[in-house]
This record gives structure tokens, C-alpha cells and sequence, in this order.
């Protein structure tokens, strides 16, 4: 029977107690039911409340919202699966093609959702209770929130909690490689039994409990949630929320699936893989790669199969097209020449017709003229004889009465002149007088002010005489005893002040000290200075001549390059022991120059002048670029990468453009392959390939690195050209890489730091009593300052009465004075008197002016009006006369002309009459001639063409713009006829063609329409398609690569701690769906890389391979807990003790999450860890009620007591 107690390992600081008891009573009184009674006492520390930690607050905050808000994400449906769910996030559509996250602002990983106070994640089990249940009859125990070890002999039922846990929530048996069938784990002579399993949920919600009840009578089962009844659907909803997986072998690796993780295919461990850890929407973008991946291949293929029949029936239909056209265009010729020979009789007659109404018009208005000019000229010429005469008389008395009048207007004249004259001088005078009146109001208003103010200042004088003032000189006394007082105050804040000036030089001194130390510290650890430093050691010349090259650039037409040592780095560490290999000690200290001038500068200055203060010799190196003389790789990419070869020794460094031309002339470093697995090269092929020479001879020798080996291969020039390799092991790279810091020089500094701090420290106690010794004397001051302002007060009031005494008597002498002038001034009365007597006679005078000016107009009044009558008379008769004579003139030459004009034109009409009518007979005979498909045609030109002359001609009579003639025929008879003769030309050149070539090319071009329309569309979609795959790879493969190389290097790392070799890597493929995760491991020096099956290593080796995949994948894992049952069988001590000491350490990080481990076998001394629980399940028929028997930390106090410890 099986018995649950638990410790937490041989550390005293445990948190947590737990005590199982067991009871049993013998089958053959209870019918063999058993019940196990489990019960839990945590301690003190664990039921008190507690606040989360600060920095897992901030976390929690940054990275999931509020459990309110989770379950709108959730997928709700299965128990596998990932969730979506966690903090506010850019949302996946159903293709999963959502734009690609930012890469300027990467975001934490989201492993797990916030863990509670209780330690518990949200999904973890919190407890489990089963009755009947397998080999339980009843039994209840509470997991921990990190790792879980689950101890015990075979048969005791550990398995039968990964049984427990798979059944209840809500899995399928098949998980479980055991029992298919749900009542198979009913306990053996029971009828019935139930599975219970908490799970811990968000935080200030209420856990989850989940029940599962099982019949042996029944294949189906019943669950309650939360004490409520509840369908599978529900439950695994719930769970899907909670990203529990535990149909994952990735997540929950029960012992009977053990072996099937080895065998999973490459790809299957991907998906398993992606849905257990990493980006939640790893498996959503994967399976959007596949599903649109698949599809744009099918419609690639369609799009190209119907391509290639559009082609075909372009071309067909291009082969053919010539004669279709010409078939079209003999028909339309033909149909042409048929409307035009009826189409030129009717233009014909139209245009007669139009002839022959003009010429009628014509004819008969000419007509109406001449009768009409006979019969009206005859009295015009009597009345212009009358005309003539009356027109000389009026012209005469007109000329006599214009001069009369002149001399009258001239007298006006002068008479407006001498009025306009009075009456400027007028205007002076009014002026004149309005200012003299004004001046005397100002006067006598400013003699009533300086009155009324001299009084009031009178006033004010005599009351502030009255005020009694005391001494000046009493004050003065008073002051002088109170700085004598308070001049020793003075001193001493002197003193004081003098103290607190030095106290802050020297603390700005030790400031400026402790900066530079930490500066000092600063530039021991810059890579540059390391560098210098490392140079310093090796070669002071080259050293000192770097820093005189950085001081001297100006000295340069272009870049003088440093020595490689300095500006060459190799960013992929693994291949700096390669590179570095390349150069000699030499060449590393070289300095690179582009051109001759900087060359022979540079070598002037340091090699010849001594500019270092010191006869030197650094090394220096120009050659000329020329691309012709560089021979080229001995390789191309695809032979170098099918030899084994990683890539040229040029491609692994990062240093300045223009130095490559040295590291390629000087170093061949473009010709030098490299490879880090030496097992992957092959020697002998990899040497033919370097000495085979190239089309301009170049060749011959190459260097390339395989491992840790250096082959210099050469073809010999002689005999039989026999190929020669030299081989060197290379050394660790220690010139190219990062620098260690001085030790010793980083304590000095650290001590002078700590050394000033302490400096700081006491000259703040300093400033703290100078501070308040400073405060005491400000008080006892402002006793002084408080006299002082009252002396002073006293003073300013006795200095501000005198001056007010002495203001006010001034201001009254000024005030007498300003008045006993204004009353000494004239009065302007006198002038006044004058002006008025000036401005009347000036009134007289124009008075005078105006009756005369009056009674002049009045006289010229009638004399102007018979002028103005004679005038008018003169022109109107003038007027008249002229009219009536070129009217006379006009008459008897239109007569005449008009006369003429007729007779021809009546000539003209006859003739055109006679042509009008033969054209109307000729128009009718062709019209009732043409075919029934023509005429319909002919009736709508010759509509369009009726109506459009009707809106023409009433256009033109109302003054309108024309219509248009879009549309309408308007061409002449001319146009017509030359029109005809083209398309007689054209139809004798155009040849017959078969009526079939044509309909069959019709219907093929209908084809191909409706084509290009398919073809068009489903490109359209297949582009979509590509965005939707390129957007989903720009999410997908990123991801997938961080986390692939995440769990790689967890896994490289445990295998080289056990002195075997393991690798993960991703296999692409350009089929999405044939990606794959591939485990490729090494447990012999031997062998090389494997891929891990399930048939090419062994059992045990399998399974270590197994559970370090796991535990690379734990850091990743997404999912609230993870289990694995039994891994360590078959395993040697050495493997099993190094997994499991490394499952502690990843399993026991405060940020990990729950995991069940499962082992019937325990090594001695493993290692432990506090956040860890251990549960032990032993069997038995009794096991004894007492709370503290089976209890390990009593076991353990009792030990120590025993001991006396």
C-alpha cells in the first residue's frame, strides 16, 4: 500500500513540514478497501501574508494583465495545444501573419503566467487526492512549487500519479502508452473511484478543482469543477487557459513514452518542441508556413501549366491573326463602297438642293429692290435745295451773337478773383481773433490755480514746522555703540566663513581625485586601452607610434591604418584561434598606408627622424592595388562547402574597407579555408583543390586550418610536381583576444576609491558642525540686524521730515513767482478791438464785389439763351442737309447696281432649278435600289444628319453656337467621292480569305480572355500568399532560431560536463512542413556527431540525450509544470548524477516552474536544493497513525539528539 511523506532534503532551512499517515486495515475486514488519510501542517512563515518581491511585481506588471482579462484570449478547446494568452501583444490572425515584432525594443520572454505569493504559478498542482485509483486506495498529497522528486521501489504506484495527473485533466489514456481504456485504472475490487486535482489559479481568484470519477463497470467518466458539474469540453477549456500540456513529450514524458522521444522524427520534435517553449505563436506561424506554403506551390504549379496554354494559344491565334484581319477588313471595305454609292447621289442632291434655295432667295429679293428704288428717290432731291439755303443764313447770325457773349464772361471773371482774395484775408483775421480769446481764458484759469496752491502749500508748512524732530547726531551715537558691539560677532563669522572655504576646496579636491580614479578604473577596463596596454608590454615602439599616429593625422593625405592588433577584431570567437594563426608577430604590428606619399611620411617621421624621441624601427607596408594580380580562392563556395570548409579566413574578421587589400595581398587570408571540425575535412582532396592552378596560372599553394591544425600546401615547380603540406598545431589565440584587467592595478584603485570616500566622509561631519556653528551665529546676529534697522528706521523718518520741510518752502517760492508774472502779462483786449475792425471792412468790400457779379450774370442770362437756340438750329439744318445728300447719291447708285444684279443672278437660278431636279431623280432611283441590312444603316445616318442641319440652321438664326457633330456624317460630296475611290483601291489589293480561319480564331480569343482572367487572379492570390509567408517567416524563424539556440547551448554545455559532445540544430527545408529540430550527439571519441534515432544508440544513452533536451528546454518552457518519469533507467552513475544535480539547478530558480520527477533509485550524496520537495512513496499492509512517525524532520531531529549535536 502506498504511503506519501515528503521533506525538503537534508536542508535545515525548509519551509515547509508535511506529515502523511497511512492507514490501513487488513483486506479481510474491510472487504480490501483501503484509505489513506494525508494531512498538512505548514509552518508559521508559510501561512503568514507576505507582498510579492518588488522586482517580480514589476515583471508581472510589464509582461501579463489582469486575470479578468485572459480568458477572452484563450483557444478553449483540447486538452494539447498552446494558449494565447499573457500580457497585451500584438494579435495573430488565423494565417499568422501579423506584422513582425520590433527589433529596436526586444521584449522579456514570456515564460510562465505571474507566479502568487504562495510561490505557485497559475496551472501548477496544488494538490492531488485519489481514491481507488490504481494501487491507491485513497491517499491526498500537496506537490511544491518548483522540483518535485518523486521517490520509491517499482510497484508502489509513482507511476500511477503521472497516470493520475494525465486522466484528470481531461487527457487521453493513449498518452500514457498503458491501458487505453479509462476503467482499466479503477483499483481492482472497488467499483468506482475518483481523481481530484487543484490547480493553482490567478492571482485573487479562488484555485481550480478539477474531479474526475471513474466507474470499472463503465468506459465513460464524469468531472466537476469546482464542485459543479461540468463536460470534458470545459474542463480541457479551462486547462487550455492555463497553457497546461500535457499531451507534449516535450512537457510531460510519462515512462512508457520514454523510448518514443528518441523516436519522434525530426520534424515532429520541432512541432513538439514550439509548443512547449518559446514564442506562444511559434506553432500558429509554423502552421501558417505549411498551409500557405502548400497552397502557393499548387498555384505556382496551375499558374504555370496555364501559361504555358496561354502561350500556345497565343501563339496559335498570332499565327493566323493576318489573314483574320484581312478577312475583317475586305468585309468592311465591301460594305463601305456599298454605303457610299448610295450615300454620294443624296449628298449630291443635298448640296444642289441647298444651291438652288439660296440662289430662289436671292433672286426674288433682287427683284423687290429694284421696284422699290424707282418709286423713292424722286422727292429727296427737292428738299436738299431748301436745305442749302436756310443753312448760310443761320450760319451768319451765329457768328455775330458767340462774340457778344465772350466779353461779358471775361468781366465775370475778374469779379470772382477779388472776391476769392477778401476772402483768404477774412479767414486770417477769424483765426486770429479765436487765439486771442483763448489765451486770456488760459491766463485767468492759471492765476485761479497757483492761487488755490500757494494756500494749500502755506498749509502744509505750518504743520510740518509744528512737527518736533530729534537730533541726527543722537542717532549716529547709538549706531557707532552698536557696531562696536557686534564687531566681535563679525570676526568670528570671518573665521568661521574662512573654515567653510577651505572645508569645500578640499572636498572639491578629493572629488576631482576620487573622478579620475574612476576614471582610471574606467579606461582598465576599455578594450582599446587593454590593448595599448598589451602592445605596451610586447612593443613600445609600435605603442608609442600609434599614439603619435593618432596625434598626427593631419599629417596624411588618407587613413593610415594601425597595426591589425588594434583595428582588426574577429567577431565569431570560434574561429579566433584560426585567424589569428594567419598572422606572424610581425604583420600583426603592421602599420597599412594607401598610397606612397603617406608611406614615405609615416617612415620619415618614425623610422628615420626619430619623432618618438628615439631611434626606432616599427613595421610598415604600401603596395599598389591591382585586382589583376590577386590570385583568386583556390575554391568556389559550393566546393569548399561540399569539402567541409566553414569559409575563408577573410570572411571571419571585421576591421577597416581599406585593410583588406593588405590582409589579402600580404596575408592570402581570401585563399585560407577554414573548418573547426577536422573530422569533416577530407586532407588529401581538400589539398588538390588548393594547389590546382587557375587560368592565369595563378595557384599552385594554399594554407587552409581543419581543427586545430594548420596545412601549408605548395606544388613543386620541378620534376613531377609533386604536392608538399606543411603542418603546424595552432596555438590559442592571445594577441587577438579581449584582454584580462590588472589585478592588482584594479585593488590600488579600488583602495584609492574607497580611501577618497572616506576623505568625503569626514569632511561632510566637517561641514555638518561649521553648518551649525554657522546657524548660531545667525541667530545672535539677527538680534544686531534688528537693532541696526530700528536705529536705521529712526534716522530715514528725521532725514525724510527736513527734506519735506525744505520741498514744500521751494515749492511755494515757485509758486508766488509763476503767479506775480501772469498777472504782470497785457491784456489782449486792445487787439481784439483791432482785428474785429480789419474783418468788417473786409465784409463790406465783398459785399460790394457780389451785386455786381449778380447783375452781370443776369444781363448775359437771355443774350446766352438766343445763342445757344441759333446754334442748335445751325447744326440740326447742317445735319440734315449732309444726310439728304448721301442719301440722293446712294439712291440713284443702287438702282443701277441692283438692276444689274438681278439679271444675273435670275440666270443663274434658272440653270441651277434644272440641275436640282435631275439630282432629286437620281437620289430616289439608288435609294429604292439598296438591301433591306443597308437601308437600316442608311436611315440612321440620314436621321442624324436631317436633325443636326435643322438645329444648324436654328442655331445660326437665333444666334446660338452650333451643335456638335460628334457622331453625325457630315462629310461634302467631294469627301465622299474620293472616299469611294480609296476603298476600290483597297478592296483590288485585299485577297479572299476562308470564313473558318475566322470563327475559330473568335473563339479562341475568347479563351484566352477569360485565361489571361484566371491567370491574373491567381497571381494576384499567390502574391498575397508570399506576403503572408514572408511576414509569418519574419516572426517565425527569428523566434525559432533564439530559442533553438537557447536550448543548443544548454544542451552543448551538459554534454561536455559528462566529456561527450551534443549539438542542436535547425534543418531547413524549403518545404515548411520538412523543417526539423535535429539532436545530434557524441558519446565516443570515435565516433562524430550522430543524429539521435530510435534504433542507433542505446537505451541508456537515449534517455540521457532525452532528459538533457528537456532540461535545456525547461528555462524555455512555457507550459506551468513539466514531469518525467523514470529518464535515469539505464544510465551510468557518472550521466545520472550530473542529471540530476542539473535538474536541481534549473528546476530550483526562483523564476522556474513546477516540476515532477519520477525515480525508483536515489545515488548517495547528490546535490540539493532548498525550494525542492521530496515525496516518498513507500507500500505496506500497516503504517501507524502517530502525526510525527514518518515525518523526515523529526526523523532528522531525532538523529541529532541521539547524537547529542
Amino acid at each position: 500500500m502506498p504511503n506519501d511523506s515528503s521533506s525538503a532534503g537534508p536542508s535545515t532551512r525548509a519551509k515547509l513540514k508535511e506529515e502523511v499517515q497511512v492507514k490501513t486495515e487488513r483486506t479481510q475486514k474491510d472487504k480490501g478497501k483501503q484509505r489513506v488519510r494525508v494531512e498538512e501542517e505548514p509552518d508559521s512563515d508559510e501561512d503568514a501574508d507576505h507582498e510579492p518581491d518588488e522586482e517580480d511585481s514589476r515583471g508581472n506588471e510589464d509582461n501579463y494583465q489582469d486575470a479578468e482579462g485572459e480568458d477572452d484570449d484563450s483557444d478553449g478547446d483540447g486538452a494539447e495545444g498552446s494558449s494565447s494568452r499573457g500580457a497585451k501583444r500584438t494579435r495573430v490572425n488565423e494565417d499568422g501573419d501579423a506584422r513582425p515584432a520590433e527589433k529596436s525594443k526586444p521584449k522579456a520572454r514570456i515564460k510562465t503566467l505571474p507566479r502568487d505569493i504562495d510561490g505557485y504559478i497559475p496551472g501548477s498542482i496544488v494538490r492531488i487526492q485519489l481514491k481507488n485509483f490504481v494501487t491507491y486506495d485513497y491517499v491526498q498529497f500537496c506537490p511544491g512549487p518548483y522540483l518535485n522528486m518523486i521517490l520509491g521501489p517499482n510497484g508502489t504506484g509513482k507511476s500511477s500519479i503521472a497516470c493520475a495527473i494525465v486522466l484528470g485533466l481531461n487527457s487521453p489514456p493513449a498518452i500514457l502508452g498503458r491501458a487505453s481504456d479509462l476503467n482499466s485504472f479503477v483499483k481492482i475490487g472497488t467499483n468506482s473511484g475518483h481523481i481530484e486535482i487543484e490547480l493553482k489559479a490567478s492571482k485573487s481568484k479562488p484555485n481550480i478543482v478539477i474531479r474526475r470519477t471513474l466507474s470499472a463497470t463503465s468506459k465513460s467518466s464524469t468531472f466537476t469543477l469546482n464542485g459543479n458539474a461540468a463536460s470534458g469540453k470545459e474542463v480541457s477549456s479551462k486547462i487550455a487557459e492555463l497553457n497546461v500540456q500535457v499531451g507534449n513529450l516535450c512537457s510531460f514524458l510519462p515512462q512508457d513514452k520514454v523510448s518514443e522521444f528518441a523516436s519522434m522524427s525530426p520534424q515532429q520534435l520541432l512541432r513538439e518542441t514550439q509548443l512547449a517553449a518559446g514564442d506562444e505563436n511559434l506553432t500558429n506561424w509554423h502552421n501558417t508556413l505549411i498551409s500557405a506554403g502548400k497552397e502557393l506551390r499548387i498555384l505556382q504549379q496551375q499558374i504555370k501549366q496555364e501559361s504555358g496554354d496561354l502561350r500556345q494559344m497565343q501563339e496559335r491565334n498570332e499565327g493566323i491573326e493576318r489573314d483574320v484581319q484581312r478577312y475583317k477588313d475586305r468585309l468592311k471595305i465591301e460594305h463601305d463602297i456599298e454605303l457610299l454609292n448610295v450615300l454620294i447621289p443624296v449628298e449630291g442632291y443635298r448640296e444642289m438642293r441647298a444651291k438652288f434655295m439660296v440662289m430662289r432667295a436671292k433672286q426674288r429679293k433682287l427683284h423687290e429692290e429694284v421696284k422699290k428704288l424707282k418709286a423713292k428717290n424722286e422727292p429727296a432731291h427737292t428738299l436738299l435745295k431748301k436745305l442749302e439755303t436756310e443753312y448760310k443764313e443761320l450760319d451768319k447770325n451765329r457768328d455775330m451773337m458767340k462774340a457778344t457773349i465772350q466779353a461779358r464772361f471775361g468781366k465775370m471773371k475778374n469779379k470772382v478773383a477779388a472776391s476769392d482774395k477778401l476772402e483768404n484775408d477774412a479767414e486770417e483775421l477769424t483765426l486770429l481773433l479765436d487765439r486771442l480769446k483763448k489765451e486770456e481764458k488760459d491766463r485767468a484759469r492759471k492765476i485761479k490755480a497757483f492761487e488755490a496752491e500757494i494756500i494749500r502749500t502755506k498749509e502744509e508748512l505750518a504743520k510740518q514746522l509744528d512737527v518736533k524732530l530729534e537730533k541726527l547726531s543722537d542717532v549716529a551715537e547709538e549706531m557707532k555703540q552698536l557696531n562696536l558691539e557686534r564687531a566681535g560677532l563679525v570676526t568670528r563669522k570671518d573665521i568661521l566663513n574662512e573654515k567653510l572655504m577651505k572645508n569645500i576646496d578640499d572636498k572639491a579636491r578629493v572629488n576631482h581625485d576620487l573622478e579620475r580614479a574612476y576614471a582610471d578604473l574606467k579606461r582598465l577596463d576599455d578594450v582599446d586601452v587593454q590593448k595599448l596596454q598589451k602592445l605596451y608590454n610586447w612593443d613600445r615602439d609600435t605603442h608609442d607610434a600609434i599614439l603619435w599616429l593618432r596625434q598626427n593625422r593631419s599629417k596624411f593625405k588618407m587613413e593610415v591604418f594601425e597595426p591589425p592588433l588594434m583595428c582588426l577584431t574577429v567577431p565569431n570567437k570560434q574561429f579566433i584561434n584560426a585567424v589569428e594563426s594567419c598572422f606572424s608577430a610581425a604583420q600583426l604590428k603592421t602599420f597599412v598606408a594607401q598610397c606612397p606619399e603617406d608611406y614615405d611620411v609615416f617612415n620619415e617621421y618614425i623610422n628615420d627622424k626619430g619623432a618618438l624621441g628615439r631611434k626606432t624601427r616599427v613595421s610598415t607596408w604600401f603596395k599598389t592595388q591591382q585586382g589583376s594580380s590577386l590570385p583568386p580562392p583556390p575554391m568556389s563556395k559550393d566546393e569548399m562547402t561540399s569539402l567541409g570548409f566553414d569559409g575563408y579566413a577573410i570572411e571571419y574578421v571585421d576591421c577597416p574597407q581599406g585593410l583588406y587589400w593588405f590582409l589579402q595581398s600580404e596575408l592570402n587570408l581570401h585563399r585560407t579555408a577554414i573548418s573547426l571540425d577536422s573530422n569533416r575535412v577530407d586532407v588529401n582532396r581538400a589539398m588538390e583543390a588548393v594547389t590546382r592552378l587557375g587560368p592565369n596560372g595563378f595557384g599552385g599553394g594554399a594554407t587552409f586550418i581543419n581543427g586545430m591544425t594548420q596545412n601549408i600546401v605548395n606544388r613543386s615547380r620541378y620534376g613531377r610536381k609533386a604536392i608538399g603540406n606543411m603542418t603546424r598545431d595552432i596555438r590559442s589565440a592571445k594577441n587577438l583576444v579581449a584582454s584580462t584587467i590588472d589585478v592588482e592595478q584594479k585593488r590600488r584603485i579600488d583602495e584609492t576609491i574607497s580611501n577618497h570616500k572616506q576623505e568625503l566622509g569626514l569632511y561632510d561631519e566637517e561641514r555638518q558642525r561649521l553648518d551649525k556653528e554657522a546657524r548660531d551665529i545667525a541667530e545672535e546676529d539677527k538680534i544686531f540686524q534688528k537693532r541696526g534697522q530700528a536705529l536705521k528706521a529712526r534716522k530715514e523718518a528725521i532725514t525724510q521730515a527736513e527734506t519735506r520741510r525744505v520741498q514744500t518752502t521751494a515749492k511755494l517760492e515757485r509758486n508766488e513767482a509763476h503767479l506775480k508774472n501772469l498777472k504782470a502779462h497785457p491784456t489782449a483786449s486792445a487787439e481784439r478791438v483791432k482785428v474785429k475792425k480789419e474783418l468788417l471792412s473786409i465784409t463790406k468790400k465783398r459785399v460790394g464785389i457780389a451785386k455786381e457779379y449778380t447783375e452781370l450774370a443776369r444781363s448775359i442770362i437771355p443774350e446766352q439763351k438766343e445763342t445757344t437756340k441759333t446754334g442748335l438750329k445751325f447744326v440740326q439744318v447742317g445735319a440734315n442737309k449732309a444726310a439728304l445728300q448721301e442719301l440722293c447719291n446712294r439712291k440713284d447708285d443702287k438702282y443701277q447696281t441692283a438692276l444689274a444684279t438681278f439679271n444675273e443672278v435670275d440666270a443663274q437660278f434658272q440653270t441651277i432649278k434644272t440641275e436640282s431636279k435631275a439630282a432629286l431623280d437620281e437620289s430616289r432611283r439608288v435609294i429604292g435600289e439598296i438591301s433591306d441590312n443597308l437601308r437600316e444603316e442608311y436611315n440612321e445616318i440620314e436621321t442624324k444628319r436631317t436633325l443636326y442641319d435643322k438645329e444648324l440652321a436654328a442655331a445660326e438664326q437665333e444666334g446660338r453656337t452650333p451643335p456638335s457633330a460628334d457622331g453625325v456624317d457630315t462629310r461634302s460630296l467631294e469627301e465622299l467621292q474620293a472616299d469611294l475611290d480609296t476603298q476600290r483601291a483597297n478592296l483590288e489589293l485585299n485577297l479572299n480569305t476562308n470564313p473558318g480561319v475566322v470563327e475559330q480564331y473568335e473563339k479562341r480569343k475568347r479563351d484566352i480572355e477569360q485565361l489571361e482572367k484566371t491567370i491574373e487572379e491567381k497571381q494576384k492570390k499567390a502574391e498575397k500568399i508570399e506576403r503572408n509567408i514572408r511576414n509569418a517567416r519574419e516572426n517565425w524563424q527569428p523566434a525559432l532560431e533564439r530559442l533553438v539556440t537557447s536550448i543548443g547551448e544548454k544542451f552543448s554545455a551538459s554534454f561536455d560536463r559528462i566529456g561527450c559532445a551534443g549539438e542542436i540544430r535547425i534543418s531547413e527545408h524549403e518545404d515548411y512542413e520538412k523543417w526539423a529540430i535535429d539532436i545530434l550527439v557524441k558519446f565516443r571519441d570515435s565516433e562524430k556527431l550522430q543524429l539521435l534515432t530510435g534504433q542507433r544508440q542505446s537505451g541508456g544513452e537515449r534517455s540521457l540525450t532525452t532528459i538533457l533536451y528537456l532540461l535545456s528546454l525547461t528555462e524555455e518552457a512555457r507550459a506551468p509544470f513539466s514531469l518525467v518519469d523514470e529518464i535515469n533507467q539505464g544510465m551510468d552513475q557518472r550521466a545520472e548524477r550530473m542529471v540530476h544535480n542539473s535538474m536541481v539547478e534549473v528546476t530550483c530558480k526562483p523564476d522556474s516552474a513546477q516540476y515532477f520527477l519520477i525515480t525508483p533509485k536515489l545515488l548517495p550524496d547528490l546535490e540539493y536544493h532548498e525550494r525542492m520537495k521530496i515525496l516518498c512513496v513507500n507500500n505496506g499492509e500497516w503504517l501507524p497513525e502517530e502525526q510525527d512517525i514518518g515525518n523526515m524532520n523529526n526523523m532528522i531531529d531525532m538523529f541529532l539528539q541521539s547524537r547529542n549535536i
